[in-house]
């Protein structure tokens, strides 16, 4: 393509004397001459420029290049005609290359007008400090005035190089079309919003609702036995993305980088908007699954029951699998911290894997919920045996013990693992005694409901009260840094991201009363099975609700303290966005 910038310059100056065009013609070359220069490092090539760029011929004339003549010595002079050879398959990103580095060479000389502003608005911040200490209001008028006039705020020179940018742009690659052109020239960031989220949690709801209703009025008590394991599994799942989105939505507010402590690459990392959507879509798509299995099932459709498996091999394909869909950065993240969670004492223990640790130490009952439903649908129990085959055996039992103290056990590797590696801490050994003491309330818990007698009561109540205080203890104190008397803060830590303290103390009062769910144990409440079921769910989704809400001040705490003792430096960068060029 074709282009003259010389005419194409001097059309975009006003009216003035000779000198003072020559003087900005010849600013303007420097500039354009830096700008190509640049460009021709980025695989840009120009034809039609002979001779060398320091504006002169071999005979030292002072006449610019191609003998474009006139003007004053050493001044850059272009031919009348340049074609810029560009790739025609991205015009746009060369055409952003040269607007970015005339931008780059603007910012040289202090000449961004967004830099220029945020100068002017920090000089009135500093004047307006000065008179509240100094109280000499006329001097900081001169002042004020002052800075107003001074170059780097009332210069026009970039504004005047933009629209001299922006001109040609539009000639020689938009058509004169001003529009198209911004769209190259000033992208604009998508705009974000719940939508989708929106319509796909009222399907989600919907479908919900009309189960519930179906449920209500059936009366086949396996079936509600084998749906209720699927169904809670897939909705304990679902509760803690969605609170995990949660998660993510008070950090980004509260400009805690949880990317940079959990060594999270920002490109690939969810957003809110991405667990949200996420736990939506699979609660849509797991009720529809259990709708479509109840209509099977009442048609008399043989093996209606191989539909909740189907959507297990459905669920477990879409996380292994291999190509680049359904956030696979993240699929493989988390596969790669289940791996060096269940080898604790194998791999280094960073920040994300304790982490993630913890948040399986209240996904007990999702795991038992697994192991049933691996045993009914790998163990062929959906064509020849009952449900009451995975709940009865003894093996069944003795595997629902193993699991639920699994996670604790993993929990409790990781710390002796940092014990040793971190010089004998004996705050890592401490927080090991923590999980030791939870694994035996739950072993007493197991006992117990195998053997209700008065001993195996108080055995519960004095162990489980002792994990319960060891665990409040180390919420409140060493995750959280709360209960110093010697801080600022009444009984907080001094350092606080929250202004309204008061949302602290309800936080603690909350952890406290959820911490206290194991009671329900003990409890001889009389009601049918259905209800205890329902019992059980709900107690299984406050405890992630307590865990997505620990989740937030330990990360503040982290964020503010390094209290995990993850990176060699106490200080964290703000999570500024980083913007894309392309």
């Amino acid at each position: 393509m074709s282009m003259s910038p010389s005419s194409s310059s001097m059309a975009c100056f006003a009216d003035g004397s000779l000198e003072l065009q020559q003087a900005q013609v010849s600013e303007g070359a420097a500039v354009a001459d830096e700008v190509m220069a640049a460009l021709e490092r980025n695989g840009v090539s120009f034809v039609g420029l002979a001779g060398k760029k320091d504006g002169k011929t071999k005979d030292g004339s002072g006449k610019g290049r191609g003998g474009g003549g006139g003007g004053g010595g050493g001044v850059l002079q272009l031919p009348a005609t340049v074609r810029i050879d560009i790739p025609a398959t991205s015009p746009g990103r060369a055409a952003l290359k040269v607007w970015e580095e005339l931008v780059n060479v603007l910012r040289k000389d202090g000449a961004d007008p967004a830099a220029a502003s945020l100068n002017v608005k920090a000089f009135t911040k500093i004047l307006k400090k000065f008179v509240k200490v100094s109280e000499q209001q006329r001097a900081t008028d001169l002042f004020s005035e002052k800075v107003k006039r001074s170059p780097f705020s009332s210069s026009d020179k970039v504004l005047q190089l933009a629209d001299e940018v922006e001109c040609i742009f539009m000639k020689h690659f938009t058509g004169n079309d001003r529009k198209v052109a911004m769209k190259y020239l000033k992208p604009q960031q998508p705009r974000n919003t719940h939508m989708i989220t929106f319509l796909v949690c009222s399907r989600a709801l919907l479908f919900h609702s009309h189960v519930s209703g179906i449920f209500t009025s059936t009366g086949n008590s396996a079936y509600m036995e084998i749906v209720y394991h699927v169904f809670s599994m897939f909705a304990l799942i679902s509760l803690h993305i969605f609170l995990y989105g949660c998660n993510l939505f008070m950090w980004k507010n509260t400009r805690i980088n949880h990317n940079f402590i959990f060594d999270f690459s920002s490109n690939t990392a969810l957003t809110h908007r991405d667990a949200f959507l996420m736990s939506a879509s699979i609660m849509c798509t797991v009720v529809a699954a259990l709708v479509i299995n109840l209509f099977l099932k009442n048609a008399g459709v043989a093996y209606a029951n191989a539909l909740p498996g189907a959507l297990l091999l459905l669920s477990t394909g879409v996380l292994f699998c291999p190509f680049d869909i359904f956030y696979r950065s993240t699929r493989y993240c988390f596969m790669r911290v289940m791996r060096n969670i269940i080898f604790s004492p194998f791999y280094k223990v960073l920040m994300a894997d304790f982490f993630m640790a913890d948040q399986l130490t209240s996904q007990i009952p999702l795991l038992r919920h697994m192991e049933f439903t691996a045993c009914y649908f790998m163990a062929g129990s959906f064509r020849t045996h009952p449900y009451e085959t995975c709940t009865s055996g003894q093996q069944y039992k003795h595997l629902a013990y193993v699991i639920s103290f699994l996670p604790y056990f993993w929990r409790a590797l990781q710390c002796l693992r940092r014990y040793l590696e971190e010089g004998h801490d004996i705050n890592q050994l401490a927080n090991a005694g923590k999980y030791v003491s939870a694994m035996v309330a739950a072993a007493v818990r197991f006992k117990y409901a195998a053997t209700p007698t008065p001993f195996w009561v108080w055995m519960v109540i004095i162990s489980s009260s002792g994990a319960t205080i060891y665990q409040l203890y180390w919420d409140f104190v060493k995750d959280w840094g709360f209960l110093n008397p010697k801080s600022k803060n009444r009984w907080l830590r001094n350092e606080l991201i929250l202004k309204n303290k008061s949302i602290y103390y309800v936080s603690m009062m909350l952890n406290l009363a959820l911490r206290l769910a194991w009671t329900e144990s003990v409890m001889k409440i009389h009601i049918g099975k259905v209800e205890s079921r329902l019992l059980d769910f709900s107690l299984a989704s406050l405890e992630i609700i307590r865990r997505g809400h620990w989740n937030f001040y330990r990360l503040e705490n982290e964020h503010l303290n390094n209290v995990g003792k993850f990176r060699a430096v106490k200080t964290v960068p703000l999570p500024f966005r980083e913007l894309e060029t392309d």
